[in-house]
């Protein structure tokens, strides 16, 4: 990163508008403003991306693909001033193609409170369907 232009942090807070929108991403800092309305994801994720600082976790989040990363290079204004490699996410190895990434399947994992609020509410249902059913027999 060397050559880049030094931009604080207290610059970049500055630029989280659609008028002028920046995003640190691994410690580099890009100007996005011109590519809102084109990004895939729409405007929206950028500003938001914005706004929070460090993009670093949620670009990577996303699993861009090695077009993306390159493009990324057209917006390249300077480098975060203090960044510090060691504490940024680790960057995924880029997919090649068009754009879209696959994504690794994960098995849900289940906990035993994740089926208790459904099996209450079973419970109450045949206990009142049964209470119910009693009554009408009783009465007629």
């Amino acid at each position: 990163m060397d050559g880049l232009k030094k931009i604080p942090a207290t610059e970049i807070r500055l630029h989280n508008s659609k008028k002028s929108c920046w995003l640190v991403i691994h410690g580099k800092v890009y100007d996005v403003t011109k590519f809102l309305d084109d990004h895939p994801g729409g405007e929206e994720v950028l500003l938001h991306a914005s706004g929070t600082g460090d993009a670093s976790g949620s670009f990577e989040d996303v699993g861009h693909s090695s077009t993306a990363r390159k493009r990324m290079t057209n917006y390249l204004i300077g480098e975060l001033e203090g960044y510090d490699p060691s504490k940024a996410p680790i960057p995924r190895k880029a997919s090649s193609g068009s754009g879209s990434t696959k994504a690794v399947p994960q098995k849900p994992s289940y906990a035993i409170s994740d089926y208790l609020l459904p099996l209450f509410l079973l419970f109450v249902a045949v206990v009142s369907w049964l209470m119910l059913g009693d009554e009408k027999t009783t009465t007629a």
